[in-house]
Parts: C-alpha cells; structure tokens; sequence
C-alpha cells in the first residue's frame, strides 16, 4: 500500500540531496518519478530541485491554487506509471495541497515523499507541514546540528544588517545568507537578543 512520508527537518540538514537521492534510485531501476516544487521557489530557476552540494533535477513548478490530486492523475495516465512522487519545500505548500497529496496516496496507490521545514523562523508550525504531522502516514526527522553541536531543530531569520528578525512573513524564500539552524537553546538566546550570526 502506498503511503504520505513526511521528511522534516530545519535548514541545511540535505533534505533535496536526500530527496533527489531517493528519486535518481528510482531511476535507475526503469521506475517513473515525478517531483514537484513551489512555482516561487527560485534559488535555483523556476522548476528546479537543488541541493547545497551542487545536485539538482528538473521538477513541476506548482503555484498556490494548482490542484495536485488532478495534476498527478492526468500525469499517470501519460507516459507510464508513476512510481513514487516527490516534494520538495513542503511548507510553501497549502494545507489543500496536502490532503490532495493524502487523496493521490489513497486514491491512486502512489506513494508520496514530502520534505520541508517544521516550523518557522518564529518557531510556529508552517500550516502545510501541520496538516502533515496530522495525517502523514510516516514521519521522519532529517537531522542537522547547531554550532554548539547539539540537535538542529530551529532556525531564526537573518535582516540585512545580520540582526535576528522577530518578526514578517512566515513565507520568505532565502538560503545560508538569511537562515541559521539552531538548536532550541540558541534560538531561544537569539529570540531574546542574547545570541548574533557571527557568533557561529
């Protein structure tokens, strides 16, 4: 039976390297992937999955109101069976993404890997990846660690002048120049002013 995985972590902990890992395996056997990415997400151009270390593979750029229980449905029944589908970025999806994604698992039979953050950068719960740590049939942690060794589960905001940001957007699109993992400990020191970037 296929299943909804959730795999989450904080920032920089290889979660494209690992999804893109898991989609080349199925590859490389003859089986059919398709990978999904948020249509704003840009770092590496408009419908590219890339990692830190330098991989990357062409995906599906979805925007907000893409239905993607209908989308993976049209795709199946083009060009073979569809193995397995990968998500990248989880939490800029909707919570309506992920209950299509629920109905392509337990409609379709396709397994879906998702990969995305827990929380944000003012340690709330994104709403996409909420739904998921609700109704995901799996969940796994990818885990990271902060500068003082201990487990990554945090990340705080970097502004401009590399001050922690308390505040904006749950949504903001960035890499190592705007996002710092942390663990609770430093993210609550840097939340409270008692903790600066330079100091990793």
């Amino acid at each position: 039976m296929a299943k909804l995985y959730f795999n989450y972590s904080t920032m920089n902990a290889g979660k494209s390297t690992m999804l893109l890992q898991a989609s080349y395996n199925y590859q490389e056997r003859g089986m059919r992937t398709v990978l999904l990415i948020a249509a704003f997400d840009e770092r590496t151009g408009k419908g590219i999955i890339g990692s830190r270390i330098g991989l990357e593979a062409s995906a599906i750029a979805f925007e907000g109101q893409t239905d993607l229980f209908g989308l993976i449905k049209e795709l199946s029944g083009e060009g073979g069976p569809i193995a397995c589908i990968f998500v990248d970025e989880a939490n800029f999806m909707t919570r309506e993404h992920v209950w299509q994604l629920a109905r392509v698992v337990d409609r379709l039979n396709i397994p879906v890997m998702v990969y995305g953050l827990r929380t944000d950068f003012q340690g709330k719960l994104f709403p996409a990846s909420e739904e998921l740590l609700a109704i995901a049939d799996e969940m796994r942690e990818v885990r990271t660690i902060c500068h003082c060794g201990r487990k990554a589960t945090m990340v705080v905001r970097l502004g401009a002048d590399g001050e922690v940001a308390r505040e904006g957007a749950q949504i903001e699109v960035g890499g190592n120049e705007k996002y710092v993992s942390l663990c609770r400990r430093h993210w609550d020191d840097a939340m409270n002013g008692e903790w600066r970037a330079e100091a990793v």
